[in-house]
């Protein structure tokens, strides 16, 4: 059986980002939020918050349980502070917070007590199907 450590996480990402999009809406702010103070503009693709979604779904299966903390560091970036030297940025907690409790209420996250967020068996399942596809 085909698993996520199977294929490459670019296609896998938006073969799910694809299936999202039937299971829950976007936020009404999506269109005008910065994914993190690291960004100058909002994202160019129109369904970067599916996107991102099923690319938290993807790294809580494989680094799982991951709190949104964790996700911040892990999605932010370089940020520029001019002539000073470059430090690290987090990204947006607000775009990571609420695509976790869109992921839970899909059924795919649950949430475990002071670890943060894991992959649920129909989560799991899921993931595993759309690789499998992809294979």
């Amino acid at each position: 059986m085909t698993t996520v450590y199977d294929v490459k996480a670019e296609p896998l990402i938006m073969e799910v980002a694809d299936d999202l999009e039937d299971d829950f809406e976007t936020p009404d702010w999506t269109e005008y939020v910065k994914t993190g103070v690291t960004k100058e503009k909002t994202p160019d693709q129109e369904n970067w918050y599916y996107i991102r979604s099923a690319s938290i779904l993807r790294r809580i299966y494989v680094d799982g349980p991951l709190g949104v903390s964790k996700l911040r560091t892990i999605y932010g970036g370089k940020k520029d502070n001019g002539h000073g030297p470059n430090h690290h940025g987090k990204a947006s907690g607000k775009v990571i917070r609420t695509a976790l409790q869109n992921l839970e209420e899909a059924g795919y996250l649950e949430e475990v007590e002071g670890e943060g967020r894991k992959i649920t068996d129909q989560g799991k399942s899921f993931l595993d199907e759309k690789s499998e596809e992809l294979r």
